[in-house]
C-alpha cells in the first residue's frame, strides 16, 4: 500500500515536534521532504526507513544546521549515519 508524501510528513510531525521548537518544526518538516527527495534520486526508493528518519533526528539535537548534516549524510552514506547515531545512543564511559 503506497502513502503519500503528505502522510509521511504528517505521522512524522509529533516526532519533529519533540526534537525541535515551535519556529522550526516546519522548516524541518521541509528539510526531510527534500531528504525524501534526494534518498529517491540516490537509492531509488521513495523514502528513507523510518530508523534513518529516527537517527537523523537524534543527530540533529534539536539544531537546524546538524539537521541538514545529519541529512546529507543520511544521503551519502546511510552505513556512517547508522554509526554516529548508535554511538550517540551509547551512555558515555
Amino acid at each position: 500500500m503506497a502513502i503519500s508524501r503528505a502522510n509521511r510528513r504528517r505521522d512524522r510531525e509529533r516526532r519533529v515536534r519533540a526534537a525541535f521548537s515551535g519556529g522550526q518544526v516546519e522548516a524541518a518538516l521541509d528539510l526531510l521532504e527534500l531528504l525524501e527527495l534526494a534518498w529517491h534520486d540516490c537509492y531509488e526508493e521513495i523514502s528513507p526507513s523510518e530508523e534513518i528518519i529516527d537517527d537523523v533526528l537524534l543527530l540533529s539535537g534539536g539544531s537546524m544546521d546538524k539537521l541538514v548534516k545529519a541529512a546529507k549524510l543520511a544521503v551519502l552514506d546511510w552505513r556512517d549515519l547508522k554509526v554516529a547515531a548508535d554511538a550517540a545512543r551509547r551512555p558515555p564511559t
